[in-house]
Parts: structure tokens; C-alpha cells; sequence
């Protein structure tokens, strides 16, 4: 068995650890794990250009991203934060609770890309979430600040993670079918997204708790 290919994993450690542009690192460690298969750098090439063009349909997201550069250059956070500080009621844990619910249901019937770090947590829901605490409990020292930046980032992973799984047609469905298939378990995939239901219910329980937590616990760090 040939194991110089692995060289493209310590290429990726290597990278990562010496902080260099992770696109560059990937593009270097495949190119790498290619030719030391035995391809060379034409067959190499094309087998990138397939992969991209069978998977094209993930790539139209990022076509948003200009979009969202243009209103955060003319102000989309900055009148994000003016909304929640008109709003009373708004805490930073319900303005985080309602957005989790949204990510996990909006996951769970597919519609993944709706959200996410780069569409809502960094232009909206993470400058929502400062903008109730600084209204509640006055500005906020750094370290809180970036608790609540982080708290931001865990409740869109939380209902990704626990949503998505709901929803049947997608591919960590499959990766689970096939390998309960490979142990003798042959389950429908309208099965394992049933079943799917009541840890994405727990999870929202959980950290649901944890995010009205939060607000507890910035009351005590005003005080």
C-alpha cells in the first residue's frame, strides 16, 4: 500500500499550524496527495474541475457574500443594534433562544444556507446580541463582549448541527445509514430523521438554558 499520498495531511497540519492562507494550504495538499498517487498535474487539474462542477450548486452561497459586504459598508450592524435597543423586552439570551429556534427549523426542512457565520451571526445576530446587553447593562468590557460573540457563534451551530439531521435528504443521513448499513443495520433514512427529532428538541432545551444563563450572568458581571 502506498502511503506517501498521506504526505497531504501533514501538509494541512503544517499549514494551519504556521497560520498560512488556509485556500493556499488545501489547494498545495491536494495538488500533492495527487501527484504522489501517481496522477499527474493534467489529471490532477481535472479531477479539481470535476468536483467543482458536481458540486457547483454548494458554491451559488457564497455568491452572497459581495451582497453582505455592501451592507455592512453602509451600515446593516449599526442599524441591526438601533432596532434591538428600541426593543424593551429584547435580551441578549431571547434574541439568541429565537434565533436558535429559527436555525433548527429552517435546518430541519432543508434550508440550510439561509443562515449562518457569514449571512447572520457576524451582520446581525452578534451585533443584536451586544446591542441588547450594552442597552441593559451598559457598555461591555472586552472579555464579555466576546462571551456574547461566542455565544452568538454556538447557538448557529447548535441548531445547524441538531437540525439539520432532521431533515432527510442530506448527506450526514446517508454517512449514518450507510454505516449502520455496514453493521447489519438497514434503516430508512425517513427513520433516522424521526429519530433525529428528540436530540435536536434536548439540544434546544440545553442550550436554550445556557443562553437565558447568560443573561443571568451579565446582570451579575452590571452589578
Amino acid at each position: 500500500m502506498n502511503y506517501w499520498p498521506l504526505l497531504g495531511i501533514l501538509i494541512v497540519v503544517a499549514g494551519f499550524a504556521l497560520r498560512l492562507n488556509p485556500m493556499l494550504v488545501v489547494t498545495v495538499a491536494a495538488l500533492a496527495t495527487g501527484l504522489l498517487h501517481g496522477l499527474d498535474l493534467a489529471a490532477v487539474i481535472s479531477t479539481f474541475g470535476k468536483a467543482f462542477n458536481d458540486n457547483r450548486i454548494i458554491e451559488i452561497v457564497w455568491i452572497v457574500l459581495p451582497v453582505i459586504g455592501v451592507l455592512e459598508r453602509f451600515g446593516l450592524q449599526q442599524r441591526a443594534a438601533a432596532v434591538i435597543r428600541r426593543m424593551k423586552s429584547a435580551t441578549t439570551g431571547r434574541i439568541l433562544l429565537f434565533y436558535m429556534l429559527y436555525r433548527q427549523l429552517s435546518a430541519a426542512v432543508g434550508l440550510q444556507s439561509t443562515a449562518g457565520h457569514p449571512q447572520m451571526v457576524r451582520p446581525l445576530v452578534a451585533p443584536m446580541a451586544l446591542a441588547a446587553a450594552e442597552r441593559e447593562h451598559g457598555a461591555l468590557d472586552e472579555a464579555t463582549a466576546e462571551r456574547v460573540k461566542s455565544f452568538a457563534a454556538a447557538t448557529d451551530n447548535v441548531g445547524l448541527f441538531f437540525g439539520e439531521d432532521i431533515f432527510l435528504a442530506i448527506g450526514s443521513i446517508v454517512l449514518i445509514q450507510q454505516i449502520l448499513m455496514s453493521d447489519g443495520y438497514n434503516l430508512p433514512p425517513l427513520q433516522l430523521a424521526l429519530w433525529a427529532i428528540p436530540s435536536a428538541v434536548a439540544a434546544f432545551v440545553v442550550h436554550g438554558t445556557r443562553l437565558l444563563l447568560l443573561d443571568r450572568s451579565l446582570k451579575g458581571r452590571a452589578r
